[in-house]
């Protein structure tokens, strides 16, 4: 693992598929930055599991519903 005083910037992840809808593993292109770095935008080949992209689906849900604050 990276020093731990490293800390990355995720900008995004293109062109995640799959070769068909019942697919279990999907590929695409992470696209990170060392913050403070000056190194340019790294792009990574990614492939991650149906169970990890259901896993971050309810994390990410969770997470942006309580950052949103109260509804009136």
């Amino acid at each position: 693992m990276p020093g731990t005083d490293e800390v990355w910037e995720l900008l995004g992840i293109r062109q995640l598929a799959a070769t068909d809808e019942r697919a279990d593993e999907f590929t695409g292109t992470l696209l990170a930055h060392r913050r403070g770095g000056a190194e340019p935008v790294e792009a990574m080949r990614l492939v991650v599991k149906r169970s990890v992209l259901e896993e971050l689906e309810g994390y990410v849900a969770r997470l942006l519903k309580r950052s949103r604050g109260l509804t009136r």
